[in-house]
């Protein structure tokens, strides 16, 4: 990507490892559980009032995971995404947006098929170092840390959305 204002509609994330700190906890009957940064949330919101769209393609299957999406009115979800990147030709066609406008970000080398094709890459603090290096950009929070938030913010000053975000907050 250029130094020009991307054009982006929409961000699409991984989540273990990006919106989570990829551990996970299995309890005594099979169930698991997952913790989320509240930070990335906020700005998840932040991103879609602004009228862009969301998605999340992560590999695992999780209640956890449908719940949360659910709660932060993620645009498309898909859970148990062996192959990602087929997944993600699935979400363009369902979205109607190309590739060159989506932003994605991912932190192991499942999501390298998926950050060679998007607009604007994005890799986890903790990623991959393989992935870092097809990355447009590396977070310096760690992934469950607050790693989409701070992308949410360098993408929306990017976009020269900033002032219309921080409206809001600026009364």
């Amino acid at each position: 990507m250029n130094n020009d204002k991307p054009d982006i509609k929409m961000l699409a994330m991984d989540v273990d490892g990006v919106l989570t700190d990829g551990g996970l906890i299995i309890h005594h009957n099979g169930d698991e559980s997952k913790k989320f940064h509240v930070h990335d949330g906020g700005w998840i919101r932040i991103w879609r009032r602004l009228g862009l769209k969301t998605a999340v393609i992560t590999g695992r299957q999780c209640p956890a995971v449908a719940h949360r999406m659910k709660d932060l009115e993620i645009d498309f979800v898909y859970q148990k995404a062996i192959d990602k990147l087929e997944v993600f030709d699935t979400l363009l066609k369902e979205s109607q947006i190309p590739a060159e406008q989506i932003a994605y970000i991912g932190d192991d080398v499942f999501d390298m098929p998926i950050i060679r094709r998007v607009g604007f890459s994005v890799v986890v603090a903790d990623g991959l170092d393989e992935l870092k290096q097809e990355a447009d950009y590396v977070t310096t929070a760690r992934g469950g840390q607050g790693a989409v938030a701070e992308m949410i913010r360098y993408m929306l000053k990017r976009m020269g959305l900033w002032d219309k975000a921080m409206e809001r907050y600026r009364r």
